[in-house]
């Protein structure tokens, strides 16, 4: 904003007459009229009615017919300079000039009576903006001034508050550069009009610049300028002034208090809002309603329930703004059944709930996610005689939009449209756009977009998001090109929900560019924008990638938030990279992020998937408040390591805390009991699913138990199972099914497995892999050869076989195919060694697990070259005393690396964590946590 030059320095090139508050007139002489006088009254007859005096204006003036009689009456009033009638009948010469339609005459008589105060001129003035408007009074006042009309400080705080609400800066500007230079005592009112031009025309600095200039800072000034930065968002400096305003003696109005406590409450600024509670005591301002309102509101808002009810308490007298501030706060804050006992409080009060009491509560209960309760709350609503109004609506449909409830919103939507609501209530018809996004209906929220008269930048983010999350990238860069065409600036929210879109969908490069594209419009990319590309990259299971954005996201000086580290730690579980997670699990204790929910299970998860369970079964307990997800995350882990049981004993101790299992609950119990074998819980926790929680099983939970009769050796159990199971049998069923038949070489059901497996994923390398470990154990080469030519004409190529540690901060990769590693010599030389000192307490080598048509020798040094044999030699090799191996493998362990892992931990006496796909093997003693079943 350009700068106000010194208000002492200020000149006035467009006024050429000084203002003055005191006409020029002397004791001798009778007032003459002013050039602009003489020619309103030029057209006048010669003769003019003799007034004698007993002449009664109010009689008189009330019969004039035609506007000539009407300015002969305005001419003797003058004449006889009777001030004091002038001024009295002011308010009708108005009038009767704008009913004859004169108001150049009109605007005229205004300016030169001087009412005794401000109230008796507000319907006349009203009258002369209706019929002539703001801009022509500015006119008729330079006129008038120019033709040498004599104005005092009234009329000219009229015309700065016409020049405030024009916005014409250049006459306010000169008007206070005139009163400057002939030092025109300005009067309180004056002083006030000029704070609110300089406000609004040039900026609330120029104002804040000219009230600490005044010499007299009176209590309405200190008032208005309070006001006025709370108005221009300067809470902070508000605030400040509030506290200056006390050292002054000045006091605050109620307006002014009620406005301060909002500002606290909007910055959370709890100890100044306590001291303004303070000033209001000092000054026994209790009883007034407003003010105890906006304290409630501030300490609910601070936070503060119990100091906010302490107020409501407090009240002598209780109106309906009362009941609803403390409703909504309870409301607010999620104490919804206290909201409830308050407002029944309320019924049996004097004082009934209006449509606002109603509305605290369907916002709250929308807001804390109780969406079934939102429903309920509408119908007792209607029920009590109250029609929905757009505030309402827009909580309901926020619950219909969560629930997915799309036929309920039609309805909604059908209401809206019966009562109106969508005519001009933006949040109405950004919400119905909202719904429709997000139940999969794009073709009706653009519709609704389209017929939407006030469309705001929420609906133009909610359809770009819209086609956004649904890969429509064309149409969502359509509607950004068109946001600038409605003279609407693309915020950040914008910006985010495209980058947002495409990361989801993996096109990572567009999403990055987009990025870019945020600093060229000139916005800064913030925390949300980086955020949603990592989590992009993390749906995508390309945690590389979400690793990587976050350097740059750093280097970008942007500080993660919570939600950031969440996807964090989902990357580093997925990549099991334990160091990683540690350095992550740092920041967090630093930044206090451990105390929130999702941070917390994010951390079960990636201590869990990285091979350090006692850190993840740590950070469990610590959890005060435990989330339904953070249970399930735990059992899981139980299950992933092997332990059936404590995983049964924690959903146990999870139903006495009194949280309802769902069904992925149910599937980290069905997994613990397949990778422990506990074959009697299993079918007990499997038929409890429907009979105890209401819960229908799903594809995974009818695979877990085909896995479990499976390698339990039931494979004619299992095989039943899957021929009177309700679901039609998928690859998961077909292929845990497969598994369990190789464990038990049983070719016959192996072969009806493979048959619908090669059907439903004929390009899954694995379930080739696994027939032909199959047939290799039973010499059938032919049928080996076979699936080679099938696998070829298919185009499917075996995956690579790798395994990998972490020694320090580097990786190091053992491939079976490719480059070996650089110490593969010494890897070697070190596994023979291990080799021989293994087989002096027993070890053999499982030459079955090679399935290759070679001699025994040969058999023996190709399960010497398995990646997992090699890495777990390296770890030994550099190994600091007292830690463990920790090895992740992409496919799972042959027999024979589980085996010597048993011998390598006690040969070594250290402990070995192995991954291998989805599970973990904890070697300690020359024992494994699996009990070999796997």
């Amino acid at each position: 904003m350009d700068k106000v030059v010194p208000f002492h320095n200020l000149t006035t090139p467009f006024l050429q007459n000084p203002l003055s508050s005191k006409p020029p007139t002397t004791s001798h002489s009778p007032p003459s009229l002013a050039p602009c006088d003489s020619q309103l009254f030029a057209s006048l007859p010669s003769s003019l009615p003799t007034l004698s005096s007993s002449f009664t204006f109010l009689d008189d003036l009330g019969e004039l017919k035609t506007l000539n009689s009407v300015k002969a009456m305005h001419a003797q009033m003058i004449k006889m300079s009777n001030k004091n009638c002038i001024d009295t009948k002011g308010k009708n010469l108005v009038t009767y000039y704008l009913e004859f339609g004169d108001c150049r005459s009109a605007a005229m008589a205004f300016f030169v009576s001087s009412a005794q105060d401000y109230r008796s001129w507000s319907s006349s003035l009203e009258e002369l903006r209706r019929f002539g408007g703001d801009l022509q009074m500015l006119e008729f006042f330079c006129e008038f001034h120019s033709g040498g009309l004599m104005l005092d400080s009234k009329v000219l705080c009229i015309v700065l508050k016409l020049c405030t609400s024009l916005k014409h800066l250049w006459l306010g500007l000169e008007i206070h550069a005139c009163l400057i230079k002939i030092g025109f005592d300005l009067d309180v009112y004056l002083k006030c009009a000029l704070i609110k031009f300089y406000g609004t025309c040039w900026g609330i600095e120029s104002s804040d610049q000219l009230f600490h200039e005044m010499s007299d800072q009176e209590d309405i000034l200190w008032n208005e300028i309070i006001k006025l930065n709370l108005k221009n968002g300067r809470s902070v400096e508000a605030l400040e002034l509030f506290r200056s305003m006390q050292f002054s003696s000045a006091k605050a109005n109620s307006t002014t208090i009620v406005k301060a406590l909002q500002a606290c409450g909007k910055l959370r600024a709890l100890k100044e809002g306590k001291q303004i509670h303070g000033y209001v005591l000092r000054w026994a301002l209790e009883s007034n309603l407003s003010i105890c309102n906006s304290l409630i509101s501030m300490y609910s808002r601070n936070d503060r329930l119990d100091l906010a009810r302490t107020v409501f308490n407090s009240m002598e007298d209780h109106n309906v703004s009362s009941w609803n501030s403390i409703i909504s706060s309870y409301a607010a804050l999620g104490c919804l059944n206290d909201a409830w006992i308050l407002f029944n409080k309320m019924e049996l009060s004097d004082v009934k709930p209006d449509i606002v009491t109603w509305n605290c509560l369907l916002s709250g209960h929308s807001l804390h996610g109780s969406y079934e309760a939102v429903q309920a709350i509408l119908q007792k609503m209607q029920d009590a005689g109250f029609k929905p109004n757009s505030s309402s609506i827009t909580s309901v449909l926020q619950a219909v939009t969560e629930l997915c409830f799309l036929k309920h919103g039609k309805e909604i939507h059908s209401f809206v449209l019966r009562n109106g609501l969508d005519d001009y209530d933006v949040y109405v018809g950004t919400s119905l756009v909202d719904m429709y996004v997000k139940n999969n209906c794009l073709s009706s929220a653009q519709n609704v977009f389209i017929n939407m008269k006030n469309k705001n930048i929420f609906a133009w983010n909610s359809l770009i998001s819209g086609y956004s999350f649904k890969g429509l990238f064309e149409d969502a860069e359509r509607l950004l090109d068109s946001i600038g065409e409605e003279g609407i600036k693309p915020n950040l929210v914008t910006w985010n929900g495209l980058v947002s879109g495409y990361a989801m969908w993996g096109r990572h490069k567009e999403a990055l560019s987009t990025i870019h594209r945020i600093k060229s419009s000139g916005l800064t990319p913030n925390v949300v924008s980086w955020t949603a590309l990592i989590s992009g990259c993390s749906q995508n299971e390309n945690y590389a990638d979400s690793l990587k954005f976050f350097i740059q996201m750093q280097e970008e000086c942007i500080r993660a938030n919570s939600a950031t580290i969440s996807i964090l730690l989902k990357a580093c579980a997925g990549l099991s990279l334990l160091h990683k997670g540690e350095e992550i699990h740092c920041l967090c204790i630093r930044k206090g992020f451990v105390e929130d929910i999702f941070v917390a299970t994010g951390l079960i998860n990636m201590y869990s998937k990285s091979g350090k369970f006692k850190s993840a079964h740590e950070v469990f307990r610590k959890i005060k408040n435990k989330t339904l997800a953070s249970w399930n995350c735990m059992i899981m882990a139980f299950a992933t390591y092997g332990f059936g049981k404590e995983a049964i004993s924690l959903f146990d101790e999870m139903r006495g805390a009194g949280v309802q299992p769902d069904a992925i609950t149910f599937t980290a119990l069905l997994s613990g009991c397949k990778n422990s074998g506990l074959v009697d819980e299993g079918w007990k926790l499997f038929d409890s699913m429907s009979t105890d929680y209401n819960i229908a099983p799903t594809i995974e939970h009818f695979s877990c138990m085909v896995d479990l009769l499976g390698r339990a050796s039931y494979l004619d159990e299992a095989w039943d199972f899957i021929q009177t199971m309700p679901l039609k049998p998928d690859a998961t069923i077909w292929g845990a099914f497969l598994a369990s038949c190789r464990i038990h070489k049983n070719l016959a059901f192996a072969e009806i497995a493979a048959k619908n497996l090669f059907k439903l994923e004929p390009h899954n390398p694995a379930n080739y892999v696994l027939m032909m470990n199959l047939y290799s154990m039973s010499n059938r080469w032919d049928d080996v050869e076979r699936l080679k030519d099938l696998m070829k004409n298919a185009g499917v190529k075996n995956g690579l076989v790798w395994s990998w540690i972490q020694i320090d901060q580097a990786i190091h990769m053992f491939s079976a195919e490719g480059k070996p590693h650089t110490d593969a010599g010494k890897i070697y030389f070190e596994l023979y060694h291990l080799v021989h000192e293994m087989k002096k307490l027993g070890y053999e080598p499982d030459i079955s697990c090679v399935h290759q048509n070679i001699d025994e020798v040969e058999k023996k040094k190709l399960l010497l070259s398995h990646t997992e044999k090699l890495a777990i030699t390296f770890g030994l090799m550099n190994r600091k005393s007292g830690e463990p191996i920790r090895v992740i493998k992409n496919t799972r362990v042959c027999s024979d690396c589980h085996t010597a892992a048993k011998y390598m931990s006690l040969v070594r006496k250290c402990e070995i964590f192995m991954k291998d796909g989805i599970r973990f093997h904890h070697f300690r003693e020359g024992e494994c946590t699996c009990n070999d079943c796997w």
